[in-house]
């Protein structure tokens, strides 16, 4: 009997220490999943932001958002990745500024187990297996297919010998590069196109306001200008509008607000929207997936979609 009893005892403390939260493994839907933008002063990335927001919650886990405070603060990325890898944050949702400069500090994140995706611009592959770094899922869109689409809404009609321009965004990133190809593609297919400058605005309507200014002084006669993105389109119009220069056809990408209703009212051809909020969704929902176990594909691609005044019905 006393046997019985002093079995009873360890059978009942062995349940109890079972019991505690301290002991149970920590559920995946709770983990914390990071989004690491290039910057939420782009309503581009705030779009990302909402569709992450849906992810989590659908899914559960707690997100955390970290942004730099412009597209070209690298360095500053840098440190909030080494931040969340200090916090021990599941998994980290990033949008690098670079594709080459964050792969030092994205291999140390997964060398300390954090599940890395990839959103919006693309890592260096051959950089990244020198580096030592494993593949790491890419969510995006076709960048080429986009910069052509809205290069050849620019290009539509040009029956005569035309000059054209582009501005391009940060040219260390992969995403700058594809659109830019993908425009200089578009103006390539009609021989009365010339390229006569490509200037880089780092994404900003500042600097596309600046840039553009570059352009005219030492090209006059440039018609057509395809913007990389729409901040540095915005700034170009802004430019273009204090010149007088209403003869130059404007197309942007990234369907932002301030695109959109420039296009309603005129003043720009078209812009192209890549879906930022299901960038943002997909890349949580792929975090989760890595976090529990379950296979992921290497790559997708979100469908971009060309906006003019006839498919805003204006």
């Amino acid at each position: 009997m006393r046997f019985l009893i002093v079995l009873l005892i360890v059978s009942l403390s062995v349940v109890g220490c079972a019991e505690k939260p301290v002991l149970a493994p920590p559920s995946p839907e709770k983990r914390v999943v990071a989004l690491v933008v290039k910057t939420l002063t782009n309503p581009f990335f705030i779009a990302m932001e909402q569709g992450a927001r849906r992810a989590e919650k659908e899914l559960g886990f707690s997100l955390k958002v970290k942004s730099a405070a412009q597209e070209t603060s690298i360095e500053q990325q840098i440190a909030i990745i080494e931040a969340l890898i200090a916090d021990h944050v599941a998994a980290i949702v990033v949008a690098p500024g670079s594709s080459v400069e964050l792969i030092p500090v994205l291999r140390k994140a997964q060398d300390q187990g954090i599940f890395l995706v990839n959103i919006d611009n693309q890592i260096d592959a051959d950089a990244s297996q020198k580096a030592g770094l494993r593949p790491v899922p890419f969510i995006s869109v076709d960048n080429v297919k986009g910069g052509y689409l809205a290069a050849r809404s620019l290009a539509a009609g040009v029956d005569q010998p035309t000059q054209a321009a582009i501005l391009e965004g940060i040219r260390e990133a992969a995403n700058a590069n594809q659109r830019k190809a993908g425009a200089e593609k578009a103006f390539a297919e009609n021989p009365l196109i010339r390229v006569v400058d490509s200037r880089s605005a780092h994404w900003k309507i500042d600097e596309g306001y600046e840039q553009t200014k570059v352009i005219f002084e030492a090209h006059p006669g440039v018609r057509l200008l395809f913007a990389a993105n729409d901040m540095m389109a915005l700034g170009a119009l802004q430019y273009l509008k204090e010149a007088g220069l209403n003869r130059v056809k404007v197309a942007g990408y990234d369907a932002l607000d301030a695109a959109r209703k420039a296009i309603s009212e005129g003043r720009l051809v078209a812009t192209v929207d890549q879906q930022a909020d299901e960038q943002g969704y997909i890349g949580c929902v792929t975090a989760m997936k890595l976090l529990r176990g379950e296979a992921v594909l290497p790559v997708v691609l979100v469908e971009v979609r060309l906006v003019t005044k006839e498919s805003l019905g204006s």
